[in-house]
């Protein structure tokens, strides 16, 4: 199996990658040498291509695409054009006029083309359930510094207009889960950021997201960007009382081999197991939010 890593702008393809080498040749693209560097120095044996049509042209049989998110739409279009399966690492949209363009480019081809938090495939996750009728409302609380930012790291996942900062980046973490546990008939009735440690910041360290789903059950998200320690919690309230699941440690823990997993499925001809539905569904709450916070 060949897998191309087409860009590492962020850090989850290097996690993707220490999950793919063991089962896939992997070919990378990546136009910042600092980046490639310390990627080369860990997958020695990579083949490394000097652009992006000259990876998709090595014939790879799927694509882990991370570039920062208003080259997502170009260039999952061009991965698409050659029927290839793609995961998408997050955000695919952190604008409007972004998710506009992404959803053209996705219509080709709904089922060859993932996109989410790998929250979504963590063993602990996956068991969580909670029969709908029993659900009076929903919160999700992130916990993920952010402080990196402030030091110029990564400028465009911090810029609201380009990766969507903090509420976006990390926001989509928690949206990701409610949407998976309450499906995607899902809207945005409130959103507010703030910057309470990390000055500097273009955009927030601390932020909220109300929702609301067509059938009544309210819901909200934390996103705390100034934590020691990254966690992912889930709250159901229900009328006997609250069910949590808590979400920690490395990345066995937080889906991260299992959502690569997903994708080797793909590879071999499954569809994606996200719907496009759903993840829409994700993206619009977070444009929106982005929009109103």
């Amino acid at each position: 199996m060949r897998i191309a890593l087409a860009g590492l702008a962020t850090s989850h393809p290097y996690t993707d990658a220490r999950a793919l080498r063991d089962v896939a040749q992997l070919t990378v693209w990546e136009p910042d040498p600092h980046r490639l560097d310390r990627f080369r120095a860990e997958h020695p044996h990579a083949t490394v291509l000097p652009d992006l049509d000259a990876l998709l042209a090595a014939d790879p049989d799927g694509v882990v695409l991370t570039v920062p998110t208003p080259d997502v739409p170009p260039a999952l279009d061009k991965v698409l054009h050659r029927g290839l399966p793609c995961f998408v690492n997050k955000p695919a949209a952190a604008t409007r006029e972004q998710l506009d363009q992404l959803e053209r480019v996705v219509s080709r081809a709904p089922e060859l083309v993932l996109t989410s938090s790998v929250l979504r495939f963590a063993p602990q996750f996956v068991a969580f359930d909670v029969p709908r009728e029993q659900v009076l409302a929903v919160r999700a609380t992130v916990r993920h510094d952010v402080g990196l930012w402030a030091t110029g790291y990564n400028p465009w996942q911090d810029d609201p207009a380009v990766g969507g900062g903090t509420l976006v980046m990390m926001g989509l973490h928690g949206v990701e889960l409610l949407v998976a546990l309450l499906g995607p008939a899902v809207r945005l009735v409130g959103a507010a950021g703030a910057v309470r440690r990390h000055h500097g910041l273009r955009s927030e360290d601390t932020g909220v997201l109300a929702l609301r789903w067509d059938d009544g059950v309210t819901g909200t998200v934390e996103v705390l960007g100034v934590s020691a320690a990254e966690t992912y919690e889930v709250t159901v309230h229900t009328v006997d009382g609250e069910r949590r699941v808590l979400l920690r440690g490395g990345a066995e823990e937080l889906g991260y081999r299992s959502t690569v997993e997903a994708f080797v499925a793909m590879v071999g001809g499954a569809p994606s197991p996200v719907p496009w539905s759903q993840t829409r569904a994700v993206l619009d709450v977070l444009t929106s939010a982005r929009a109103l916070a």
